[in-house]
């Protein structure tokens, strides 16, 4: 009787790490234990942002530098604007910088990359970047081709 608890106790313990362990992946997936970055806020519009959340990262050259603070609506535009929070010693970005909304990975978690440009004045807090692409819709692009198909 004592062996069957005993294997009983271990599945146990085994099917509890499993649950440990995916519910770890889950949270860091979807950046839930992401903390404040403590910096200079930059601001871009987007025409759509897709999927793209607050405390998503904000990358440069594949590193995280930085943390999507929050993501409003332009009332005059109705552009989507960003706020993104850009950690202090990351204080020498270009002003002429491209932000690009990218997927990663299967999941299909969006972040921010940030691509430099050449000029020499640098981005401090309350600039706004004005070079900017929207998220990539998938089925935007299809709904196109199969409209267009229709029409030939």
């Amino acid at each position: 009787m004592h062996a069957h608890r005993y294997v009983e106790l271990i599945v146990g313990l085994f099917v509890l790490a499993g649950a440990v362990v995916l519910m770890v992946m889950a949270l860091s997936w979807t950046n839930f234990g992401a903390s404040r970055v403590d910096g200079y806020r930059v601001i871009a519009k987007f025409d759509n942002v897709g999927g793209l959340t607050a405390k998503a990262p904000v990358k440069m050259s594949g590193l995280t530098i930085g943390r999507v603070e929050s993501i409003s609506m332009d009332p005059d535009t109705f552009e989507a604007v960003v706020v993104m929070q850009i950690r202090n010693e990351y204080d020498n970005i270009p002003t002429d910088t491209f932000a690009n909304i990218y997927t990663a990975g299967l999941l299909g978690s969006q972040y921010i990359e940030l691509s430099p440009g050449g000029s020499f004045d640098s981005l401090t807090d309350g600039d706004q970047i004005t070079m900017t692409q929207s998220a990539f819709i998938l089925e935007s692009v299809i709904s196109r081709f199969l409209f267009d198909r229709a029409q030939d």
